[in-house]
């Protein structure tokens, strides 16, 4: 059953991924895109490798033990709609709306993680979930549009 839910996972994000090419440049998808695949993949790095969560079924298990699609695909595409639906938004309404996709994201983690062997926490729980894609989240929104201005000047 795993293995049929992370490939539903793929197909879910590269429909989102190419849908985003749709209503936003190119350049903007990419950069946030991207922007957010190199910050989760470190962070993504060093809590499993600490071992404080662990992906029990994941693609490329020989060779990482990071949630590859996770890291590299969904939650970059998170970030372009992050990016894409708050690109007017400041101060508190941005917040928000970072919150709100970091506890979806999280609502997600945790019914994987009670009902599934795709993820397993060890010493790490939905709180530090939250807290760490809130604030990549917001990160990586506010340098995306800060690039994103820069390079329209």
């Amino acid at each position: 059953m795993e293995w049929l839910i992370l490939w539903l996972l793929v197909a879910i994000g590269i429909g989102l991924l190419l849908l985003s090419f749709r209503f936003l440049p190119k350049r903007e998808v990419w950069l946030s895109f991207l922007l957010n695949a190199y910050a989760a993949s470190f962070f993504g790095a060093v809590v499993a490798g600490a071992g404080l969560l662990e992906y029990p079924v994941r693609f490329f298990a020989a060779y990482t033990a990071n949630s590859v699609i996770f890291e590299y695909l969904l939650y970059p595409v998170v970030s372009v709609y992050v990016y894409a639906t708050s690109r007017r938004s400041r101060g508190l309404v941005l917040v928000a709306q970072c919150a709100g996709y970091a506890a979806a994201l999280t609502g997600l983690e945790v019914i994987f993680e009670r009902y599934t062997d795709l993820i397993k926490y060890h010493r790490w729980t939905w709180a530090y979930s939250f807290v760490t894609m809130f604030f990549l989240t917001l990160a990586v929104r506010l340098l995306t549009k800060r690039l994103i201005g820069e390079t329209k000047k």
